[in-house]
């Protein structure tokens, strides 16, 4: 990434250190879900299952059609967690998830995460996370994170 583009990249999200996180404190964003999604998403990840590209094979499933990887859904919350709250400095530790549904090609998933704990003598932030579509949740979990300190940044 060039050095302009990472530089306004880092001016668009600000940066929350553990002292300015509380309980409640949510973050959320939108996306559509496109074919080219799809498509990068599995040359990145080498997740080249024939039932999120080949619409000929996804017809003769459950679904009737391809949908989008479980983890494009689940990376919807990494992007939160890493560029909203806690945003930028933030370390994810671990992430809990449970898939609820499908997402197909063209649904605009709602991704949002909550913080529901903190641990201050680590900072720490345990963070509720749901996605829908069509307020139908399609994903849920919780993800730990490890915040900087504004004492310790």
């Amino acid at each position: 990434m060039a050095a302009n583009a990472l530089a306004q990249r880092e001016r668009t999200f600000p940066v929350l250190y553990f002292e300015d996180l509380a309980l409640g404190q949510q973050a959320s964003l939108m996306r559509t879900v496109m074919e080219a999604d799809l498509e990068r998403f599995a040359e990145i990840s080498g997740d080249t299952n024939p039932l999120h590209l080949s619409e000929r094979y996804a017809q003769a499933t459950r679904f009737g059609q391809r949908i989008a990887h479980g983890m494009f859904t689940a990376s919807l919350i990494s992007a939160i967690l890493g560029t909203r709250l806690p945003g930028p400095g933030a370390v994810y530790l671990s992430q809990s998830l449970q898939f609820l549904g499908p997402v197909r090609i063209g649904d605009v998933v709602s991704a949002v995460v909550e913080i529901v704990e903190l641990v201050p003598e680590r900072r720490r932030a345990r963070l509720f996370c749901e996605a829908s579509v069509d307020s139908r949740p399609v994903l849920e979990g919780e993800a730990w994170v490890a915040v900087p300190s504004r004492n310790r940044a």
